[in-house]
């Protein structure tokens, strides 16, 4: 039995065996598959309105009517994008090449900030407000130049598990989806100082727990989210400091259908800016090495945050995170056709499965010097009739390559 649906009902799993176009007009090479990739269904949005799935060899869509009003199912209520009242309007302004030295400087001041947040924690003093303020200003100016230098520095300068420098990361995807949201400037700084802080309250804790690969106790998780109430009172203690900050930091474990901590709160009652530092910290947890599991590749953690949308997390945010980062975001490390491996360098806005890639080894896995600079979106070609194309993204535990070494 077949059934025709909207792109926009799809859930991963079901079975696509019909487009309302020819087959030869996609990126598609087989006629009919699983819906499995997070860029699969991309590519669906860009190119069909409808589709025809098999249930045959697939399952059903589920009775959306039904899931919304079963007790099972999300909060009721529109999504937190509603509350956006005020929007802006960013352009890029430089190219990511002419932006890199400036974010350098940027991200340098922000880690030199970090480095002092840390060791006031230590030593129980209050935080260098004017030093924060001054470090996040400087990323959110680069930010609003072009977002994807910072982002590609801050992929490339990852080192471990729980380093608290994490935060720099979390900062700049928060200023650069707040930018791609249209949010008023005052609110991309705010969003950047929220980044970085948040998780300030973690130095109060053991290492050692932070570090643990084992399980977790019931009394050692309980322990870990008290990190949440230390971030809070470590912010109200430091003069300078907007005023919102603290109340924000206690946000983002909170989940949408109420099974977050520390209060349990539900869909609206957690606000924008507390549903934003949620999925952008839960996307860098995933994609980042952690104690007890490899990191994710972009894709996949997209794939398995999509799965979450109107549970975890407001749904219409999830898929405006995606179109903000890409299914190839910048800093991933992807296979193309050809067998060479590359880093994702820049993204091309209007064409997401297409952008700039930076190729660093050959098919056979060497390197490839000096770098080839490609632009999907151009149409390069591999071979006269075939022009290159991303296969897919990889762990960059799977790759022979320290890609920070062609940025910083």
């Amino acid at each position: 039995m077949k059934k025709e649906v909207s792109v926009d009902e799809l859930e991963f799993g079901v079975y696509v065996a019909e487009l309302d176009r020819p087959w030869t007009e996609t990126p598609f090479m087989f006629q009919g598959f699983v819906l499995k990739e997070a860029h699969q269904l991309e590519t669906l949005k860009q190119y069909c309105k409808k589709v025809v799935i098999d249930l045959e060899k697939g399952p059903d869509l589920p009775d959306r009517s039904q899931l919304q009003a079963g007790p099972v199912g999300g909060p009721k209520g529109p999504s937190v994008l509603a509350t956006i009242k005020t929007k802006a309007r960013y352009e890029e302004q430089a190219s990511v090449e002419s932006e890199l030295p400036r974010a350098r400087d940027a991200h340098g001041k922000s880690e030199v900030a970090f480095n002092n947040i840390l060791d006031s924690v230590r030593a129980g003093r209050a935080l260098d407000a004017p030093r924060i303020r001054e470090a996040v200003t400087s990323m959110t100016d680069s930010v609003v130049r072009n977002p994807d230098a910072m982002l590609l520095l801050a992929k490339m300068k990852e080192k471990g598990a729980h380093n608290l420098d994490r935060a720099l990361g979390v900062s700049i995807y928060m200023i650069t989806f707040g930018r791609f949201l249209q949010l008023p400037r005052e609110q991309l700084d705010l969003l950047g100082m929220l980044g970085l802080l948040q998780d300030v309250g973690k130095m109060r804790l053991p290492e050692e727990l932070l570090e643990k690969k084992d399980p977790l106790t019931k009394v050692e998780q309980a322990l870990c989210q008290s990190h949440v109430a230390h971030s809070v009172s470590i912010l109200k203690e430091s003069p300078g400091l907007p005023p919102e900050l603290p109340p924000l930091a206690a946000l983002h474990h909170e989940r949408y259908d109420g099974s977050g901590y520390p209060k349990g709160m539900k869909g609206a009652e957690i606000g924008l800016f507390g549903v934003i530092a949620g999925v952008i910290d839960t996307f860098d947890a995933l994609t980042h090495p952690r104690p007890y599991g490899e990191a994710l590749a972009p894709s996949n953690a997209l794939s398995t945050m999509y799965g979450w949308r109107d549970t975890l997390f407001d749904g219409p945010l999830i898929e405006q995170f995606i179109q903000c980062i890409g299914i190839y975001p910048v800093g991933a490390i992807v296979e193309l056709n050809s067998g060479d491996v590359g880093i994702v360098i820049a993204q091309n806005l209007a064409r997401r499965l297409q952008p700039r890639v930076m190729v660093v080894l050959d098919a056979n896995g060497k390197p490839k010097k000096p770098q080839l600079i490609l632009d999907l979106a151009k149409d390069p070609k591999v071979k006269p009739d075939t022009p290159y194309r991303i296969k897919r993204t990889l762990e960059k535990s799977s790759v022979g390559i320290d890609p920070s070494e062609f940025f910083i």
